[in-house]
C-alpha cells in the first residue's frame, strides 16, 4: 500500500481546504487495474485489491449478510465507495440501504456514510495495510458514526474478530468492542445485521503461527 504525500501535521486533522483538494484530486485519479483509492485521515492512501484468500473471506461475509438480511430494506455490498465530509473510503463489505439511489452522494460516485449501518474490512498483510484497517479506518468510522465496524483480521496471532459498536464520533472510538480468536463465534450486537454470527463458516480455520 502506498500513501500519497497528501498528508497533515500529526497532531492535526484535515481542513476544509485540504479536504477539497483530496477530494478533487481523489475524483481525477487514473489508476492501474488492480488497485483502488481512498482518502483517510489527510492522505490519498493507494492500496492493491486483496489477495485471493481475502476475496474468498469477504465474498463469503457478503453472500452469508445477504442471505440473512432477506427481503427486509438493507443489503450487504462489496468494494463500494463511502463518503463522508469530502472523507472516502471503500470498504470490503458493507450494509445499506437495498435502494442506494435514495442515498447517494456526489452524482452516484458514492454512497453517504450516514446511510451505511456496518462496515466491515479483512485486514491485508504488512504494516501501513493493518495500521489502516486496525486504527486509520476504524477511528474514520467512528467519527462518521457508522454503527458498527466490523475487522476480520488473518494478522493477528492465530486470526481474530473484533466487533466495535456505540460509536462516539466526537471522541472518534467506539465504546463497545468484543475481540475473539478464529474458531469462536461472534455476534453482531445490533442493526440490520443484529443476530449475525461470524465464524469459521466465514473466517476459515485459526491460522497457524
Amino acid at each position: 500500500m502506498t500513501a500519497l504525500a497528501y498528508e497533515t501535521p500529526e497532531a492535526a486533522m484535515p481542513g476544509p481546504d485540504l479536504d477539497e483538494a483530496l477530494w478533487q484530486a481523489w475524483k481525477t485519479m487514473e489508476l492501474p487495474e488492480g488497485f483502488r483509492a481512498e482518502i483517510v485521515e489527510g492522505f490519498i492512501e493507494v492500496s492493491p485489491t486483496g489477495r485471493v484468500s481475502h476475496s474468498q473471506v469477504t465474498n463469503r461475509l457478503r453472500r452469508a449478510m445477504d442471505k440473512f438480511l432477506g427481503e427486509n430494506e438493507y443489503a450487504a455490498y462489496q468494494d463500494t465507495n463511502v463518503v463522508h465530509h469530502r472523507k472516502v473510503w471503500i470498504p470490503d463489505v458493507l450494509i445499506a440501504p437495498e435502494d442506494l439511489g435514495e442515498v447517494e452522494a456526489e452524482d452516484g460516485i458514492a454512497v453517504e456514510a450516514s446511510a451505511v449501518q456496518l462496515i466491515a474490512e479483512v485486514v491485508s498483510p504488512g504494516h501501513d495495510s493493518t495500521q489502516r484497517d486496525r486504527v486509520r479506518k476504524r477511528r474514520a468510522c467512528a467519527r462518521a458514526g457508522i454503527p458498527v465496524y466490523v475487522l476480520i483480521d488473518d494478522h493477528d496471532g492465530h486470526g481474530t474478530v473484533t466487533v466495535l459498536s456505540a460509536p462516539s464520533p466526537a471522541e472518534a472510538v467506539y465504546a463497545a468492542e468484543t475481540r475473539v480468536p478464529y474458531g469462536t463465534e461472534v455476534t453482531i450486537p445490533e442493526g440490520p445485521a443484529k443476530g449475525f454470527v461470524i465464524g469459521e463458516e466465514i473466517t476459515g480455520p485459526p491460522r497457524k503461527g
